[in-house]
Protein backbone atom coordinates (compact mmCIF):
# COMPACT_ATOMS: atom_id res chain seq x y z
CA UNK A 1 0.00 0.00 0.00
CA UNK A 2 1.72 3.20 -1.16
CA UNK A 3 1.37 6.50 0.56
CA UNK A 4 2.63 9.72 1.20
CA UNK A 5 2.36 11.69 4.10
CA UNK A 6 2.84 15.20 4.18
CA UNK A 7 3.99 17.56 7.06
CA UNK A 8 5.28 21.34 7.55
CA UNK A 9 2.67 23.28 6.52
CA UNK A 10 1.48 26.01 8.87
CA UNK A 11 1.04 29.97 8.99
CA UNK A 12 3.52 32.37 8.06
CA UNK A 13 3.96 36.04 7.68
CA UNK A 14 4.56 37.14 3.99
CA UNK A 15 8.65 37.26 2.65
CA UNK A 16 8.68 34.24 5.11
CA UNK A 17 10.05 30.55 4.41
CA UNK A 18 8.57 27.40 5.34
CA UNK A 19 9.30 23.55 4.06
CA UNK A 20 7.29 20.67 3.13
CA UNK A 21 9.00 17.14 3.45
CA UNK A 22 6.73 14.33 1.86
CA UNK A 23 7.89 10.62 3.08
CA UNK A 24 6.59 7.97 0.82
CA UNK A 25 6.31 4.18 1.80
CA UNK A 26 5.11 0.94 -0.22
CA UNK A 27 7.18 1.92 -3.51
CA UNK A 28 10.51 1.94 -4.83
CA UNK A 29 11.06 5.51 -4.02
CA UNK A 30 14.05 5.99 -5.99
CA UNK A 31 11.75 4.64 -9.31
CA UNK A 32 9.27 7.49 -9.13
CA UNK A 33 9.36 11.28 -9.97
CA UNK A 34 7.87 13.00 -7.38
CA UNK A 35 5.92 16.33 -7.45
CA UNK A 36 4.33 18.75 -5.33
CA UNK A 37 0.65 20.44 -6.30
CA UNK A 38 -1.37 22.88 -3.90
CA UNK A 39 -4.96 23.71 -4.52
CA UNK A 40 -6.29 26.99 -2.89
CA UNK A 41 -9.72 27.65 -1.86
CA UNK A 42 -12.14 27.60 -4.59
CA UNK A 43 -9.55 27.04 -7.29
CA UNK A 44 -8.39 23.86 -9.30
CA UNK A 45 -5.67 21.99 -8.11
CA UNK A 46 -2.27 23.12 -9.78
CA UNK A 47 1.31 22.41 -10.49
CA UNK A 48 3.91 23.52 -7.94
CA UNK A 49 7.42 21.80 -8.38
CA UNK A 50 8.74 18.01 -10.12
CA UNK A 51 11.66 16.48 -9.43
CA UNK A 52 12.85 13.27 -11.78
CA UNK A 53 14.43 9.79 -10.14
CA UNK A 54 17.63 10.95 -10.36
CA UNK A 55 17.25 14.22 -8.95
CA UNK A 56 18.76 15.34 -12.40
CA UNK A 57 16.19 17.60 -13.25
CA UNK A 58 13.44 19.30 -12.05
CA UNK A 59 10.28 21.74 -13.15
CA UNK A 60 8.72 24.55 -11.79
CA UNK A 61 5.62 26.28 -12.62
CA UNK A 62 6.53 29.74 -13.49
CA UNK A 63 4.57 31.46 -10.32
CA UNK A 64 6.96 30.10 -8.24
CA UNK A 65 10.07 30.28 -9.82
CA UNK A 66 12.87 31.69 -8.47
CA UNK A 67 11.14 31.21 -4.84
CA UNK A 68 10.85 27.62 -4.74
CA UNK A 69 12.94 24.58 -4.57
CA UNK A 70 12.07 20.73 -4.73
CA UNK A 71 14.72 18.48 -3.98
CA UNK A 72 14.62 14.80 -2.70
CA UNK A 73 16.80 12.02 -0.94
CA UNK A 74 16.29 9.11 -2.34
CA UNK A 75 18.00 7.23 1.30
CA UNK A 76 15.48 8.87 3.61
CA UNK A 77 12.04 8.43 0.83
CA UNK A 78 11.55 11.89 1.05
CA UNK A 79 11.18 14.67 -1.15
CA UNK A 80 10.95 18.47 0.11
CA UNK A 81 9.64 22.15 -0.73
CA UNK A 82 11.50 24.90 0.52
CA UNK A 83 9.87 27.51 0.02
CA UNK A 84 11.21 31.03 0.19
CA UNK A 85 9.52 34.76 0.05
CA UNK A 86 6.19 33.31 0.94
CA UNK A 87 3.19 35.83 -0.70
CA UNK A 88 -0.21 35.55 0.37
CA UNK A 89 -1.08 34.17 -3.00
CA UNK A 90 0.89 30.99 -1.76
CA UNK A 91 -1.84 30.16 0.71
CA UNK A 92 -3.46 26.77 -0.05
CA UNK A 93 -3.51 23.04 0.68
CA UNK A 94 -0.42 21.60 -0.63
CA UNK A 95 0.02 18.14 -1.73
CA UNK A 96 3.19 15.80 -2.59
CA UNK A 97 2.72 13.11 -5.92
CA UNK A 98 4.13 10.57 -7.29
CA UNK A 99 4.49 9.09 -10.78
CA UNK A 100 6.75 6.88 -13.00
CA UNK A 101 6.34 9.62 -15.65
CA UNK A 102 8.42 12.42 -15.56
CA UNK A 103 7.66 14.88 -16.34
CA UNK A 104 4.61 14.49 -17.90
CA UNK A 105 3.33 11.84 -14.79
CA UNK A 106 4.20 14.55 -11.79
CA UNK A 107 3.31 17.82 -14.09
CA UNK A 108 0.12 16.79 -16.02
CA UNK A 109 -2.18 17.15 -12.63
CA UNK A 110 -3.14 13.36 -13.08
CA UNK A 111 0.06 11.39 -10.90
CA UNK A 112 -0.77 7.77 -9.75
CA UNK A 113 -0.50 8.39 -6.36
CA UNK A 114 -1.05 11.51 -3.78
CA UNK A 115 -0.65 12.43 0.25
CA UNK A 116 -3.31 14.01 1.95
CA UNK A 117 -2.24 17.34 1.46
CA UNK A 118 -1.20 20.19 4.21
CA UNK A 119 -2.43 23.37 4.81
CA UNK A 120 0.04 26.68 4.22
CA UNK A 121 -1.10 29.77 4.97
CA UNK A 122 0.38 33.10 4.17
CA UNK A 123 -0.57 35.88 5.96
CA UNK A 124 -0.14 39.65 4.54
Amino acid sequence: QVQLVESGGGLVQAGGSLRLSCVASGLTFSSYAMGWFRQAPGQKREFVAAISWSVASTYYADSVKGRFTISRDNAKNTVYLQMNSLKPEDTAVYYCAADRNYPTGVVSGTPRYWGQGTQVTVSS
